[in-house]
């Protein structure tokens, strides 16, 4: 087992990372911009090195800088968190180089499933479902047009080597078609140095469920079930749960098996989250994989009380899973809320300042994963997530009628936060009956 661990990351995820190390008795290193210098959970890592201005660009992507503080702190292995490096095959081929274990997949799984063709074509080879779309990236406009008439509108566009909506586009005629190619293409160019395009047909108000798979070194793959993510603000998730609700046992089966069958095929080893869109007589489709550990991921550690994090390391370390497939059952429902530095009646936009305040709810059920603190300053550089609210109860109206006391509960005060807007959610009869599809906040509040 390793030492010494380098946390390639910030915030919340860095905080999650460094009181896993602790308890396995592992020393960590923790990495800090200029904008986060002085944050309170630097403090609980074992040495913290500045590596550079508050623009991610210049600190958090600086991959030079990254492997001097490594090497510096003397670590065996970097954990890269999510986001930033994460799911960076450069960043992972570079630190292996420097004899520094990678905690995630290996560079070609990463450099697979990176890419949403090729990913797409590895799920076909796994006969795992896929959107009915391009079968390999499109040459230019009118190829891509000729194909959406084959498929039917609406067609999706989307870049392949997108993430968080950017570069993707629905169109339902020949001239929306034409207008939102040309967008997608450059915004895909101007977000990851790819304008690489190809077409899924557009599935009317789906469900958005996804799998958490643990792999280890020596051929061992598991699930640990499902999360339901289907609400969500413009493709940004707002409220996880797991287990995902009204979805047919068999449904819910073949999904988790298709997972593990997609993850053997490509070779992944580590944590890894395979999502797929559900349409309305539950058939559903898997639309990318997620090479690293997730923002959501307490509520599958809740309901199966699996330490992702530790299996993670573990798993780095060349150890080989401690759990078998029949002993991870589902107990309860968890469910998360991001509590975002945003004004919901402004937009979301995002509100960076400092917090006067802060009351943490508590109670049987309630954990509350922040690095946010009573006169911390949320910076403007970053991510506008400031943590994240989890309950766990034995029925899904027990979890939301805990969810709302512990929103009502929780003060924020100096910044405005998501936390009203999560309290409509959690009150609509929709959200209430299980009903939810990815187009349902678009739908009820921001048409």
């Amino acid at each position: 087992m390793y030492k010494r661990i380098l946390i390639a990351n910030r915030g919340e995820i860095a905080l999650r990372i460094i009181r896993a190390c602790r308890e396995m008795g592992i020393e960590t290193v923790a990495l800090f911009s200029e904008a986060d210098r002085g944050s309170s959970y630097l403090e609980l890592a074992d040495e913290a090195y500045c590596v550079g201005p508050p623009k991610s660009a210049q600190s958090y992507l600086k991959t030079d800088q990254i492997i001097s503080a490594a090497e510096v702190g003397n670590v065996e292995a970097i954990h890269p968190g999510y986001g930033f490096l994460a799911e960076n095959s450069h960043f992972n081929e570079i630190c292996r180089s420097c004899n520094i274990d990678f905690i995630g997949p290996t560079p070609e799984a990463m450099e697979k499933l990176g890419d949403k063709n090729h990913a797409r074509s590895i799920a076909r080879e796994a006969k795992v479902p896929v959107v009915p779309g391009s079968a390999g990236l499109l040459e230019n406009e009118d190829e891509a047009l000729a194909i959406a008439h084959e498929i039917g509108f609406p067609v999706l566009i989307k870049a392949t080597a997108g993430g968080g909506g950017k570069g993707m586009r629905v169109a339902s005629n020949d001239l929306a078609f034409k207008t939102a190619f040309g967008q997608a293409k450059v915004e895909a160019e101007a977000a990851f140095g790819n304008p690489g395009m190809y077409l899924e047909k557009f599935i009317e108000r789906p469900r958005h469920v996804e799998v958490q798979v643990l792999a280890d070194q020596h051929g061992n793959i598991v699930h640990l079930w499902e999360r339901d993510c289907s609400t969500q603000r413009r493709h940004q998730k707002l409220i996880e749960e797991s287990p995902a609700p009204n979805l047919p046992e068999k449904t819910r089966l073949a999904m988790c098996d298709a997972a593990v069958r997609l993850c053997r095929k490509a070779e992944y080893t580590n944590a890894g989250t395979v999502e797929f869109i559900v349409d309305q007589e539950n058939n559903f489709y898997f639309i990318e994989v997620n090479a690293r550990i997730q923002v959501e991921h307490p509520v599958s550690e809740m309901v199966t009380g699996i330490d992702l994090i530790r299996a993670q390391i573990e798993i780095a370390a060349g150890e080989p899973l401690a759990v078998k497939q029949k002993n991870i059952r589902v107990q309860g429902v968890a469910m998360e809320c991001r509590i975002n530095a945003e004004d919901p009646e402004r937009n979301f936009q995002p509100c960076p300042g400092r917090i006067d305040k802060i009351f943490v709810p508590g109670g049987l059920g309630v954990r509350f994963d922040s690095h946010a603190h009573q006169g911390y300053t949320v910076p403007p550089h970053y991510d506008s997530m400031i943590g994240k609210l989890i309950v766990h109860q034995p029925t899904r109206s027990a979890a939301i009628a805990c969810m709302l006391r512990a929103l009502n509960e929780l003060r924020i005060e100096g910044i405005r936060t998501t936390v009203p807007f999560h309290r409509k959610v959690l009150q609509h009869a929709e959200f209430a009956e299980g009903l939810v599809d990815t187009t349902f906040v678009e739908r009820t509040w921001l048409t």
